[in-house]
C-alpha cells in the first residue's frame, strides 16, 4: 500500500465515521437560525428551519445505522441538538409569537416545555428499549408545537397555554410510543 493510498483510506475512514455526527450538527445550526428566525420576527422562517431540522434528525440516525457508526457519543451529540432545535426553538416561536400575552404564564409553560423536553432526552440516553420510545419524543413535540403555530389565526391564544401544557406532559409521561 502507498502512502497516497493509506492517506485516502484513511481520510475516507474518517470522514465516514462522523457523516451521522455531521447531519445531527446540521440540525443544530437550523435550530440555531430557527431561533434567529424568532428574534427577528421572522416566525415562517423559523418553522420552515424547525422542518429542516427534523429532517436532518431523521436522517443522522437512519445513516449512523446504514452505515453502522452508531455510538454513544452520537447518541449524547444528538439529544445536546435535539433540545436546541425541538426544544428551545419551537418554545421560544410559540412564546415569542402567542404566548407572551400570559405574561408570567406564558413564561412558565415555556420553560416547563423545554425542561419536559430535557427530562425526556436524559431519560432516553440512560434507558433501552428495543422497539419504542417512552413518552413522545422531543421532536415529535416540537414539530408539534411548530405546526400548531400555523393555526395561530384560527385558534385561541389560550388554546395555545393547552398545546404547550399538553406537550410538555406527554414527553415525561410513562406511555410507550412505536419506533419508526
Amino acid at each position: 500500500m502507498t502512502l497516497l493510498q493509506y492517506f485516502v483510506d484513511n481520510t475516507f475512514r474518517k470522514f465516514r465515521s462522523h457523516t451521522a455526527n455531521f447531519l445531527t450538527i446540521l440540525n443544530l445550526g437550523l435550530g440555531g437560525f430557527a431561533m434567529l428566525a424568532v428574534l427577528q420576527g421572522q416566525y415562517g422562517m423559523s418553522v420552515a428551519f424547525i422542518c429542516l431540522a427534523a429532517i436532518f434528525d431523521r436522517l443522522d440516525g437512519k445513516v449512523a445505522r446504514k452505515l453502522n457508526i452508531t455510538s454513544d457519543m452520537g447518541k449524547q451529540l444528538d439529544s445536546l441538538c435535539d433540545i436546541i432545535s425541538f426544544g428551545v426553538a419551537p418554545a421560544l416561536l410559540v412564546y415569542q409569537s402567542v404566548l407572551h400575552q400570559f405574561s408570567a404564564a406564558g413564561m412558565f409553560l415555556t420553560i416547563l416545555f423545554i425542561a419536559c423536553g430535557a427530562i425526556r432526552l436524559a431519560r432516553f440516553n440512560v434507558t433501552e428499549q428495543e422497539g419504542f420510545f417512552v413518552g413522545l419524543p422531543i421532536t415529535a413535540a416540537g414539530c408539534i408545537l411548530t405546526v400548531s403555530f400555523l393555526l395561530k389565526d384560527t385558534i385561541t391564544s389560550a388554546i395555545f397555554m393547552l398545546i404547550i401544557l399538553t406537550l410538555s406532559l406527554l414527553m415525561i409521561s410513562n406511555f410507550r410510543v412505536r419506533k419508526m
